[in-house]
This record gives C-alpha cells, structure tokens and sequence, in this order.
C-alpha cells in the first residue's frame, strides 16, 4: 500500500521529518530516519535525507506501512460555533496574509493544562481560516486586552516572527498604575528573571514610557516595549513600585479591581515596502475607569 502526500505552499521550505510528523505519520525520529534509509519513504520516487528541505509540488510517498491519519485527542479543544462567532467580531483587519484583532481580556492565545480555551483553536474554526491554518507570530498575556495578530500561513509567520525579533515591528501598550511616577516620560531599563525547568535565566528589559496623564493615586502610561520579555511591562512596572492596577499576579495586595489594566493601542511595521498601522479601541472596562478617576484620555 502506498500513502502519498503533495507538498502545499504552507510546507514549502520545511524540514522533511518535520513535514512526515506534522501532515503524514505521527511517529518518533529514530523511525523516521530508519524508513528513509530502508527507502519505504521518498520524495519525487527517490530516497533522501530527513533534513532535506522540502519544496512545493515534492511528491512524499510511504510505502507499505500502516497508516493511520492524525484524529483529534479527547482532550482537544473544540469551541462552540457561538464561541467563534463572538471571536470573529474582534477582527479589525483581513487580508490574504493575516488578521488583526482586538483581543478581550481573559482568553489565552493557545491551549495549555491550565487553560483549554483559546484563540488559535478558535479561530482554526471560523471563517476567516476557512482554508488557511492560524499561527501565533507574537505574544500578548491572558488578561491583557489589545491588538493581537494571526497569520494564515507559514511564511508570513515566518516574516512577521522575524521583524519582531530584528525589534522593526512597533507596539504600544496603555496601563493604568498605581501612583505618581517621579518623571513624565523615561527609560525602564532591568533585568527580569525566570525560570525554565528550573534554571534560573536573566534577560534584559527595556520599555519607553510616558505619562499621559495622573491623579494623586493613579497614572495613565503610553509605554514601548523595545525588549520582548515574558510579563515584561507588568514586572518593570512592580519593580518600580507602580504596579498596574488589577494585577494579581505581581501585586497581591488589593483584589478589588477584576481587570488588568493593560492594553495593546497600536501596532505598526512594513512588509514588502507596505506600511501597516493598527490600533485597537479601548475595552468598556479600561475607559468606565478612567473617567471615574477623572483621568483624561485623549484618542491619538
């Protein structure tokens, strides 16, 4: 029995295990390695190594082996069509590339043990990725709210994860914190720790600020996170002694307000000489809050 599989434009450029693993057969490297050297996989009818890097039109044949196509695992997320419905009227922007949303508060943008429901899988089921598969290009926490992009294949993931990581793409964020900082606009510039698998890393952060406006209790901050460390502007913040208001993670003192008070403004960046600018409304919450504190906001 032979199972064949066409290379599409989304796996053009990738690794051949890669491929077999993600479209083809869901088994372990060392297998896939010995297929290949016994030639019971080939591309276009010849034996090649794992690492060559497949192109559009490649023809992968397996033979005689006992296939069995991916299914979905029982603990997979699958979200209910008003779920997706709900999500899809957070989209500011779409184009043949990607799509750009306003992100509510409280959803996580991929599926993890502490939390199944999220933005990938959603939008895997709605309309606009009707036939396109959703890839996450940056990071935005749960209870952040704000703009937030999602491409619809491979490359322009690629490209779009390549100008955040050379710092080209520009984002700005608002937070509402507690208290007065000392001067109307600076530098946060430290060192954040973590920690991965129980390895202790330290990583430089650094954001620009503004003050836009304050109260004797509160201040309301334009910030531009040069550096993209994890929970950075929430951290930086803290350290400070200015923690943004609703943060129960890094400010366990008062409980009282539900949101965090963070939000994604605008996101700006070229792609193929095109100037792309983005911004996202605030959400009901964030505003509701600055006008009973009589803090003013003028929309830029």
């Amino acid at each position: 029995m032979i199972k064949s599989y066409s290379v599409n434009a989304d796996n053009d450029g990738l690794r051949l295990d890669r491929c077999i693993k993600k479209n083809i057969l869901n088994i372990p490297q060392g297998l896939i390695e010995k297929l290949l050297r016994l030639g019971r996989i080939k591309v276009n009818k010849k034996k090649i190594k794992s690492s060559y890097k497949i192109k559009k039109g490649d023809l992968i044949e397996c033979f005689n082996l006992n296939y069995k196509s991916k299914v979905n695992k029982k603990n997979d997320y699958n979200p209910s069509s008003k779920l997706v419905k709900y999500n899809e009227e957070t989209v500011i922007s779409d184009n043949p590339d990607f799509i750009v949303i306003n992100k509510r508060s409280g959803i996580s943008v991929q599926g993890g043990t502490k939390s199944r429901k999220n933005l990938i899988d959603i939008f895997a089921n709605s309309l606009f990725f009707e036939n396109d598969k959703p890839y996450t290009v940056h990071r935005i926490d749960k209870d952040t709210s704000g703009i937030f992009m999602i491409a619809k294949n491979r490359k322009t993931a690629q490209f779009l994860t390549s100008l955040f990581r050379l710092r080209k793409i520009h984002k700005t964020y608002l937070a509402i914190c507690h208290g007065e900082l000392d001067k109307r606009k600076g530098v946060l510039k430290n060192i954040l720790k973590r920690f991965e698998k129980n390895k202790e890393i330290n990583e430089e952060a650094i954001t620009q600020y503004k003050v836009l406006d304050n109260n004797l209790n509160f201040s309301l901050l334009e910030l531009s996170p040069i550096t993209g460390r994890k929970h950075q502007i929430r951290k930086q913040l803290f350290q400070i002694g200015h923690p943004i208001v609703g943060d129960n993670k890094y400010y366990f003192i008062n409980k009282s307000f539900k949101n965090l008070m963070l939000h994604a403004r605008s996101i700006k960046f070229k792609k193929n000489n095109n100037k792309y600018s983005f911004f996202a409304e605030l959400p009901e919450y964030f505003s509701k809050f600055l006008k009973q504190k009589k803090i003013k906001y003028q929309i830029f």
